[in-house]
């Protein structure tokens, strides 16, 4: 069914008992937290629902929470967190004896602490864990090609920590770690996977849910919210949850103004021709109350 209007948030609190809720370009944009979003889930949290924040951060949970807070996010906004990091850990615990390469920034760092996988140089590797860009706001994905082909030739698998391929940073967009493992991927190598679109992290948060909640959760009960195409719509339309898109995240300026029905119905028909049979429950430009 096509959308002809702008959906508040105010308008899907009812009817769902919990929020699976996008991070970065929906509750702050790297450098400080939306008002309106954060009144929105401290209002839908005040009425009952419950809020996990579903986020391809490829960081554990326990080193997202002080950056939430530093950027301006009170506690009350939701319940608790679910990233890419923590099950993007778990895999790399699967293979506890690989040597292990890390591509990525010296923030990541705190990924590999407990490893007991040695930590070595791209020539000895076995697996490759990505967590992004060293120099997020210069390079691209080509920059990594070198990289690439000496782990292709050696059959290193990489697991990914960051599906999404860009975030906004203010007014920017930088590349994530998702695009060098779209890149490693188009040139024949072994990309795994667990954020978002995947099942994993999905399947996290349900569990998650389902204890807050006190009992076994339905899908039909939650709500996946979200800015990115590739990730937050196409994970909750392949892993069974409806979906509520918001879309002054980063397809802002290919999507364009949200003005008057025709915004809105050029966005859910893309919307609902990109992932046929998605349960689309409203779009709208940012995250709020009303």
């Amino acid at each position: 069914m096509t959308l002809t209007r702008m959906t508040p948030a105010s308008e899907l609190a009812e009817t769902y008992a919990g929020w699976l809720c996008d991070v970065w370009g929906v509750l702050h944009n790297g450098e400080a937290a939306f008002p309106a979003a954060v009144d929105a889930l401290c209002r839908y949290r005040a009425g009952g629902g419950r809020v996990i924040l579903i986020t391809n951060a490829p960081r554990q949970s326990s080193e997202v929470l002080p950056q939430l807070a530093q950027l301006g996010v009170p506690d009350d906004a939701f319940d608790m967190t679910v990233t890419s990091g923590d099950v993007t850990r778990k895999l790399v615990e699967a293979r506890p004896d690989a040597p292990l390469y890390h591509l990525g920034p010296a923030r990541d760092y705190a990924m590999l602490r407990g490893l007991s996988n040695p930590i070595v140089g791209l020539e000895d590797a076995e697996v490759c864990l990505l967590t992004g860009a060293v120099h997020d706001e210069t390079e691209t994905a080509e920059d990594y090609d070198g990289q690439l082909a000496t782990m292709l030739a050696n059959k290193v698998p990489i697991i990914c920590a960051n599906p999404d391929l860009v975030v906004r940073r203010g007014d920017r967009l930088v590349i994530c770690s998702g695009a060098i493992a779209q890149r490693y991927d188009e040139m024949g190598g072994e990309v795994v996977i667990a954020g978002k679109p995947r099942a994993p992290i999905y399947e996290a948060a349900m569990t998650e849910m389902s204890r807050l909640l006190g009992r076994p959760v339905n899908k039909s009960e939650l709500l996946a919210v979200g800015d990115g195409l590739p990730t937050d719509v196409r994970g909750g339309a392949d892993n069974g949850f409806d979906v509520y898109f918001l879309t002054a995240g980063i397809h802002e300026k290919e999507l364009g103004p949200m003005s008057g029905p025709e915004g809105p119905a050029k966005v859910s028909q893309k919307v609902e021709e990109q992932f046929p049979g998605i349960s689309l429950a409203g779009i709208c430009d940012e995250l709020r109350w009303t």
